[in-house]
């Protein structure tokens, strides 16, 4: 799993800023009956358990999405997909020794935020009511890319920041389970909107003493879906060819 997760940051990494050019050129490739390709995006709201802070850490998720649909049953779907940009972390962490006299003195009395980023996979169950309110669940794993703290304080009118980089204290590897609800639109080739909750499993810093540290998360999302009504076009214009009756000379005149 770990080479799984490290081969597909190093894939998003390198198309991060391509992503969307190449989900406009590429996605009715992508779309078919019972598979929906889609970009995602909106904004995540995350804490940490067992953390002291002053509240929920505000930023913004990208990613992209399949969502594989049951031949059986269309209701039932597997939804994965990676989430490119997926910040977490925490608000208003206490300020603590940077092991700099000048910086402690500097920050005393500050505020920290932590802000930890990820490439993230979920790998949820869903279904799909015929009212077009879905549920999913599933685990989610997330690899490390950067972690720091930015300390901040108002210094003579004047806010003063520095950021230090926890990498090495943030294990690389994150997982848990994710809980969704959402509602298909009937708009277009359809939009999914999605509240999505994620509950971390694995301890958040390295030597963790008790009580340990997870991440949580709040996302609220819109996915749309890329190239499927040119897929569908191409698909109606193909079974139109394939059904075409060709007459006789005889019977034309």
């Amino acid at each position: 799993m770990k080479k799984f997760l490290l081969s597909v940051a190093f894939f998003c990494a390198a198309t991060a800023h391509s992503q969307v050019l190449i989900s406009l050129l590429f996605g009715d490739k992508l779309n078919s009956p019972f598979l929906e390709f889609g970009l995602e995006g909106g904004a995540n709201f995350s804490t940490i358990s067992n953390q002291e802070t002053s509240g929920t850490n505000l930023g913004f998720n990208l990613g992209f999405y399949f969502d594989f649909k049951s031949k059986n049953n269309p209701a039932w779907m597997i939804n994965t997909g990676v989430i490119v940009k997926s910040p977490m972390g925490a608000k208003g962490i206490p300020v603590y020794s940077l092991e700099n006299e000048d910086l402690d003195n500097t920050f005393e009395g500050g505020t920290i935020d932590r802000e930890i980023r990820y490439f993230n996979v979920p790998i949820l169950i869903k279904y799909q009511f015929k009212n077009n309110i879905y549920l999913k669940a599933g685990p989610q794993f997330g690899l490390l890319a950067k972690a720091f703290d930015e300390f901040s304080k108002e210094v003579d009118g004047d806010d003063v920041t520095y950021k230090n980089n926890i990498r090495d204290k943030i294990h690389v590897i994150d997982a848990g389970i994710a809980l969704g609800t959402g509602y298909h639109l009937n708009v277009g080739n359809g939009l999914n909107i999605t509240a999505q909750y994620y509950y971390g499993l694995v301890p958040l810093m390295k030597g963790d003493s008790s009580p340990k540290q997870y991440n949580r998360s709040f996302y609220l999302t819109a996915g749309i879906p890329i190239g499927k009504g040119k897929a569908a076009k191409r698909r109606a214009e193909k079974e139109a060819s394939e059904n075409k009756v060709i007459l006789p000379e005889d019977e034309k005149k």
